[in-house]
């Protein structure tokens, strides 16, 4: 008997130790790819002071854990200090995010605004909120930026959001546009990072569940079921099962652009081109060949860590 509660022991402490082994490797999967992406795209400085943009939901939740662990190991030095925006939603748990905050440690400010009966007013009912939601919270936090001395504003997208605006607006917008890892606000003012850039949702959502973020879910749109970027991820996830890989080389592909081989008039010169007879090393050949099924990935990692 006592062999048989012995043998049971041993195999529950092995599928511990696996659960924990591969709890640890995602964090250092996260860790890595984050570092990767602030160093790519030069996201955060020496002296910067970081707002970490905090929703309550899974990604921004993973964000702002992977930067803390990140500002640790760095070899620079900046600050962090997490916002929420409590949107006076029916039912809003405000104690929850304060809480959590509080026993981190890290420095917060609540901003209290009443965007949801703005929305609620003028949306009719049944009709996506998302686009006034934003544009209400946008002016909101480049505000509080400003109040707070914040020379960065991180935001929780990860790889799939990406991958879905940029097909958003392909598929409703009829442009070639994404949302990038860093990006200037209209006004000049504000630098807008997305240091999750290269971190898949599956990971997130994974993570969230083994540090058991008190996640808060959003009323305001989280029950419109036929949001159109729903059905971009739909489709991605679709791809993923049937084709593994597909959706890793379209990420890649955005990064890696040849202008020529496109049809924008005002971002290559089309109407200017002349043959002119000198050969050039780093132009396309006239007739592409198949392209290759296997992507190729780009150039070396910039890490903001100072180890894995």
């Amino acid at each position: 008997m006592n062999a048989v509660i012995d043998s049971v022991d041993q195999a529950a402490g092995k599928a511990a130790d696996k659960v924990a082994y591969e709890n640890n490797k995602l964090h250092k999967r996260l860790c890595r790819l984050v570092g990767q992406a602030i160093g790519d795209f030069n996201m955060i400085e020496e002296g910067d002071k970081v707002m970490v943009c905090l929703s309550g939901g899974k990604d921004s939740y993973a964000l702002l854990d992977i930067l803390m662990t990140l500002r640790e190991r760095a070899p620079i030095h900046f600050e962090i200090v997490a916002v929420n925006l409590d949107q006076k939603q029916p039912n809003f748990p405000d104690h929850i995010l304060p809480a959590y905050l509080e026993q981190l440690g890290v420095a917060y400010h609540i901003e209290n605004q009443d965007t949801y009966s703005i929305v609620k007013r003028l949306i009719p009912e049944g009709k996506t909120t998302c686009s006034l939601c934003s544009r209400l919270r946008r002016g909101i936090l480049y505000r509080v930026a400003d109040e707070l001395g914040a020379t960065k504003i991180a935001l929780g997208h990860h790889r799939d959001d990406i991958l879905e605006t940029f097909f958003l607006n392909m598929f409703f917008g009829g442009k070639l546009k994404g949302m990038p890892a860093k990006l200037m606000s209209d006004d000049g003012k504000h630098m807008v990072i997305r240091p999750l850039a290269y971190v898949k949702e599956e990971d997130t959502e994974r993570y969230a569940a083994v540090k058991g973020f008190p996640i808060i879910p959003c009323d305001l749109c989280g029950s419109q079921e036929n949001l159109q970027r729903k059905q971009i991820k739909a489709m991605m996830r679709d791809w993923e099962k049937k084709f593994p890989g597909r959706v890793e080389s379209i990420f890649s592909s955005l990064s890696t652009v040849v202008p020529s081989h496109l049809m924008d008039r005002d971002l290559f010169g089309f109407t200017d081109l002349q043959a002119d007879g000198q050969a050039n090393p780093l132009g396309d050949i006239a007739f592409d060949e198949e392209p290759c099924a296997t992507p190729t990935t780009g150039a070396g990692v910039i890490s903001l860590q100072r180890g894995d």
